[in-house]
């Protein structure tokens, strides 16, 4: 094959480890992947085997800072969350344009999501041919609303088809000026106008990064965007420490509790809170967080790759990130979703359609006795475990990085067999 692909991954852990997982799976039949992302995440590239570049922006840091945090709190009003958006992400945003341009150069081919819709520009300067990454349902549809707006539901089909312009068009207002003076000054490029990006975006080739079994293929989709499973990034080379083995060996499977990048307004009355929850259920528990904080009946894990430690646990308590919800049924756990903000409803609604757990526990509504009552439920309600079971069987079956490969190569030729 013999292609550069160059992979926008500027997100968290759970956006960055599906593209290493594709990249993998492009250097496996010989193409060359670089990832663009946070210095966060370097060593997991670095084991992966993929090409790095940096770029300065770290969303976790973003989201654990006072703003990150006024961000979150303006999550339920749309003008409000996208005027606190742009603060927040003025300072980040240049110095991060700078560094995808130099972090590009060379690329046969660009993968990135819509924000900014950062493919178009770089196709445009490098010219050569990119897709859109979606790691939830972003195409636009009459089905359902966009899970950024799931409101717009109640405006019928088309409500729900608008819902998807809305969402793009705010995140071009919130980035078109800083965006066009990247294009003017550094690409040699034209300014877009308001409405170009979309005629551009919505013909481009769409790989979406999850499972037709959780989100089955709506019927007006084109035949540009394919639905090739999530991409799931294993650590075969990981070892657990000794003292984890020992816990999970010392009595029966734990729940296990995390939130990801999230982090509630007082991270350590949510870590108080839920240690009560898990005793009141009278349940074991592995949580994420500082090892050092570990109790008999609690065990506090750092950086645990879910694929190894979910199929070890009893259910799974998340926030409802696509990666860790795809994780968590992969195992055929069932799962609580506790969402934030963003696509994290999305996810919970689907567990809960699905049947693979309880009704979602939203993190503004985390109590000791709610989290009990839905520990209780999570756990000694049967058909629970049973339907994610069946998931994680047929998600289990599935090879979205192999799928995802298999597009890329009949859309575009190596340069080779050009």
């Amino acid at each position: 094959m013999g292609r550069t692909v160059v992979i926008f991954a500027a997100g968290s852990r759970g956006d960055v480890q599906p593209c290493l997982a594709l990249g993998r799976a492009l250097t496996r039949q010989g193409d060359t992947a670089r990832v663009l992302a946070s210095m966060r995440y370097q060593h997991l590239i670095a084991e992966a085997g993929l090409n790095f570049h940096p770029l300065p922006a770290d969303p976790a840091e973003i989201i654990e800072s006072a703003e990150g945090q006024e961000l979150l709190a303006g999550r339920s009003n749309p003008v409000a969350f996208i005027r606190r958006i742009d603060r927040v992400l003025r300072p980040h945003f240049m110095p991060m344009l700078e560094e995808t341009q130099v972090g590009a150069k060379g690329a046969d081919l660009v993968l990135a999501p819509t924000f900014g819709f950062l493919g178009v520009h770089l196709s445009q300067y490098l010219q050569v041919p990119h897709a859109i990454i979606h790691f939830q349902p972003s195409q636009p549809t009459k089905t359902f609303p966009h899970p950024f707006a799931p409101a717009a539901r109640m405006l019928g089909a088309l409500g729900n088809r608008l819902s998807f312009d809305a969402v793009d068009l705010g995140s071009w207002l919130v980035c078109r000026h800083f965006i066009n003076s990247w294009r003017r000054e550094h690409l040699g490029l034209p300014e877009l106008s308001l409405s170009a990006p979309f005629r551009q975006v919505r013909r481009a080739p769409v790989l979406c990064a999850f499972s037709p079994t959780l989100v089955p293929r709506p019927s007006d989709w084109g035949p540009n965007v394919h639905v090739t499973g999530f991409w799931h990034h294993d650590r075969p080379r990981w070892k657990p420490p000794r003292q984890l083995l020992a816990f999970l060996a010392d009595g029966p499977p734990p729940v296990y509790v995390g939130f990801g990048s999230m982090k509630t307004s007082d991270p350590e009355a949510t870590d108080t809170l839920v240690r009560r929850a898990l005793r009141r259920a009278e349940l074991r528990g592995v949580l994420a967080g500082d090892p050092a904080t570990s109790e008999d009946d609690i065990f506090v894990v750092g950086d645990t790759p879910h694929d190894w430690l979910f199929p070890r646990t009893a259910a799974v308590v998340h926030h409802g990130g696509a990666g860790t919800t795809a994780s968590a049924l992969r195992a055929g756990r069932p799962s609580l979703v506790c969402p934030f903000f963003g696509d994290q409803a999305y996810w919970a609604a689907r567990v809960r359609e699905l049947g693979a757990g309880p009704p979602p526990l939203p993190a503004r509504d985390l109590t000791v006795p709610a989290l009990t009552e839905r520990l209780h439920a999570l756990t000694r309600h049967s058909p629970y475990a049973e339907t994610a079971r069946r998931l994680g069987q047929t998600l289990e079956a599935e090879n979205g990085t192999a799928r995802a490969c298999q597009v890329l190569n009949q859309l575009w030729s190596a340069p080779s067999n050009g």
